[in-house]
């Protein structure tokens, strides 16, 4: 079930105007509802938590792609739409990250903490205006990947039922893929699963950057060369790959220390500190993240037939 170039720039479209309004039902929520119910049963089955684990990810993933498959299979055209719109994240990722910029720009440190810990795991009580900006646009290049990029890979590939296996995947990950007591075994294949879908989108994600930092005020040369010197560093296989393309693009400094519950992690740092974070610099991660998934569409639309 695959989709025509016009389904495709017709669901960009209605992300990029009205991203994901709360009165929408969203397909992230129903998966969530499902991985709760799932781990209750699966739990409770008395398998090994290793095991048990496998089963509880391909349970979800296995119903995701199924409801999909049959909602498409009634819906036709405009089921395919719906998914292509719901399951896209870059409106709503610029109006997140764009919340915590607003309350910068009035000196409103407390609010902007706030506002990011919305986003985000890591500790935000204590963090100063440019450990702010960091996570803001750490944010905004991971997730450029898991949230745009990634989605538009596995919809080219499978069409809406890969698209939205792809955010069942991504969402197991962030809520059992922890390395905690509660999670380290049963969580442990939806954390390596994730870090397999998200292999290729990440590279592609930076490729995406580069090209994108050809226009003027951006650095395509040293997007390229942060990329290839610190995207591997990361504890994560993939995050590091689009974090050190937008680095390099706007000649800035990300990584370093952060602090999740108190506990602190050091991670290695991301490009080079030419330019100061400021706000400024939230203006240009916005045009790398539209840009980006433009070019990306185009790409994708240009190999879809258009009836």
């Amino acid at each position: 079930m695959f989709v025509s170039g016009r389904e495709l720039l017709a669901g960009v479209a209605l992300d990029w105007a009205f991203g994901d309004p709360p009165w929408l039902p969203h397909p992230v929520r129903g998966i969530g509802w499902m991985a709760v119910q799932a781990e209750k049963l699966w739990r409770a089955t008395g398998l090994p938590l290793a095991v048990a684990g496998v089963g509880f990810w391909l349970s979800v993933v296995g119903l995701t792609a199924v409801l999909v498959w049959a909602t498409v299979f009634l819906g036709g055209m405009w089921a395919r739409i719906y998914w292509i719109y719901t399951l896209l994240a870059a409106r709503d990722l610029d109006v997140q990250a764009g919340r915590v910029v607003k309350a910068l720009r009035r000196n409103n440190l407390t609010l902007a903490r706030e506002k990011l810990s919305c986003t985000l795991g890591r500790d935000t009580a204590a963090l100063s205006e440019a450990e702010i900006l960091r996570a803001t646009l750490e944010t905004v290049a991971e997730n450029l990947s898991d949230g745009v990029v990634a989605p538009l890979f596995y919809l080219a590939l499978a069409g809406p039922v890969g698209m939205a296996a792809y955010k069942a995947v991504n969402t197991l990950d962030s809520m059992v893929g922890y390395r905690n007591q509660r999670y380290k075994e049963f969580g442990w294949a939806s954390a390596r699963l994730d870090d397999v879908a998200n292999f290729v989108p990440a590279r592609l994600t930076a490729v995406l950057i580069w090209l994108v930092a050809m226009l003027p005020g951006f650095h395509a040369w040293q997007s390229m060369r942060v990329t290839f010197r610190d995207g591997a560093s990361q504890p994560s296989p993939n995050a590091g790959f689009p974090e050190a393309a937008v680095a390099g693009a706007l000649r800035v400094q990300l990584g370093g220390l952060n602090f999740y519950q108190g506990v602190p992690s050091a991670k290695p740092t991301l490009g080079d500190a030419v330019i100061p974070l400021s706000c400024e610099a939230f203006k240009k991660v916005r045009l790398l993240l539209y840009a980006s998934e433009a070019v990306c569409v185009a790409a994708i639309a240009g190999c879809l037939p258009w009836l």
